[in-house]
């Protein structure tokens, strides 16, 4: 009989989840107020429905009564989440704060299926991260001053960097990590912030040659100190969001074109000199000349998604422990088994959503500060998107980093928290100017 209720289940969520996504972008079809809101409703209605279904399941499959209590605390935590957010910010993006929710109930679900003490921690920390960014909205409403200190932003980010290159832990062959008080603390997933600040800032004063080539020079050294600790995801994400950013700025495609050429002639070089380079891209190559070795990550990883196919095995059915970390950088991997095909791409466009919310804010913003603050962290979650799905589909080299709010890792989500905070605050801000006016 559960087998049953779990082969519907799978086919109702996947249902759910495709309903989901289709608000999601009939969304924009609406000009006023009340047909968002209803749209807005109806998503909260879909997620916590699918919320419901998949953790009966889980407590069906496990029959652990603290799975019962772990999904009472999301369903209060989602609830307060929307509900307060609505409350205090009232010219907020409602479908922004509903995409987050719903990424979050994923990874919250995945997790528990894959290792439930981790589930409770990545929803402590997410509780945390949701108290302490509350604020943001209402400092980026008030606060102009930002844009007046951008050498701070890249002096604190880049000695961040250096630190974590000096002293930082070892994980997997590259220096990630700071240990403060017990706790572990990944300073790139922030510095990614303040380097958005930093180049916005520096940008809205001069774009001319001087400035575009000390700025340069400054993004340069970020991203040679991240490939000197070995992370070659964060180095990557912070070169091609700085190369967007460059041209968003000033429209010069020399600029551009350079920084292409530029890039790829790093990547030569870099393979070149540093043999973890070279390690990765082999194991991209051919993962199956050392499928017991460099090779088993990644191909463990097409054996769940090619077991999957499009609707799944169902929770429960799959075997994602197989995948090494599967719960950070290959968490799509087990949703793609367990969940399936369509399931993932519904993900996928989930968060293409929240990207086209960014840019949208980043259109409608007056000031070229702001404006470029939201372009830059639109750029920096689909580059990070891309790079993780990308490494576990096989279709770049893996980077190790994170699925935004669905993979478990603490620093990643409060980042995340972070950048969705700063791009509500700049949607208000934007509202209440309009309102004034």
């Amino acid at each position: 009989m559960i087998n049953v209720i779990i082969e519907v289940s799978k086919y109702l969520m996947i249902f759910l989840m495709a309903l989901y996504t289709y608000w999601n972008f009939s969304y924009f079809r609406f000009r006023d107020e009340w047909g968002q809101v209803r749209v807005c409703r109806k998503q909260n209605a879909a997620m916590f429905v699918m919320h419901f279904v998949a953790y009966l399941i889980l407590y069906l499959k496990s029959e652990d009564e603290r799975i019962v209590l772990f999904y009472l605390a999301q369903v209060v935590f989602f609830g307060a989440y929307i509900g307060l957010y609505q409350f205090f910010y009232r010219n907020l993006t409602r479908i922004l704060v509903n995409n987050m929710c719903m990424l979050l109930c994923v990874g919250f679900i995945m997790l528990t299926r894959i290792s439930f003490d981790k589930a409770v921690r990545q929803f402590v920390i997410v509780a945390a991260a949701a108290l302490i960014t509350w604020i943001i909205p209402f400092i980026m409403d008030r606060v102009w001053e930002l844009s007046q200190i951008p050498w701070v932003y890249g002096g604190l980010g880049l000695g961040l960097l250096i630190v974590v290159w000096m002293i930082g832990n070892n994980s997997f062959g590259a220096q990630l990590s700071l240990s403060i008080g017990g706790f572990s603390l990944q300073p790139s997933e922030f510095v990614k912030i303040s380097f958005v600040f930093f180049v916005a800032a520096v940008f809205y004063r001069s774009t001319d040659f001087v400035t575009v080539a000390v700025t340069t020079a400054a993004a340069a050294a970020h991203v040679l100190v991240l490939v000197l600790s070995k992370d070659l995801g964060s180095a990557l994400l912070f070169f091609v969001t700085y190369l967007a950013m460059l041209f968003a700025a000033t429209s010069n495609w020399l600029y551009l074109l350079s920084g292409i050429v530029s890039g790829c002639g790093a990547s030569v070089l870099a393979y070149g000199l540093f043999a973890h380079v070279r390690v990765r891209v082999e194991a991209w190559r051919n993962p199956w000349a050392d499928i017991d070795n460099r090779g088993y990550q990644i191909t463990q990883s097409l054996f769940a998604i090619g077991t999957g196919g499009w609707f799944g095995m169902g929770l429960y059915q799959g075997m994602p422990y197989k995948i090494p970390v599967v719960e950070k950088d290959f968490v799509f991997a087990a949703i793609s088994e367990e969940m399936g095909g369509i399931f993932a791409l519904c993900v996928l466009l989930i968060c293409l959503g929240c990207f086209l919310q960014f840019m949208m804010v980043a259109v409608r913003m007056d000031a070229v500060f702001y404006k470029l603050i939201a372009f830059g962290l639109g750029m920096e979650y689909l580059v990070q998107v891309f790079l993780t799905v990308g490494g576990v589909i096989k279709f770049i080299p893996s980077t190790g980093v994170t699925l935004p709010l669905v993979s478990y890792g603490g620093s990643s989500v409060l980042s995340t928290f972070l950048v969705f905070g700063v791009i509500q605050g700049l949607y208000i801000l934007k509202m209440n100017d309009s309102e004034e006016m």
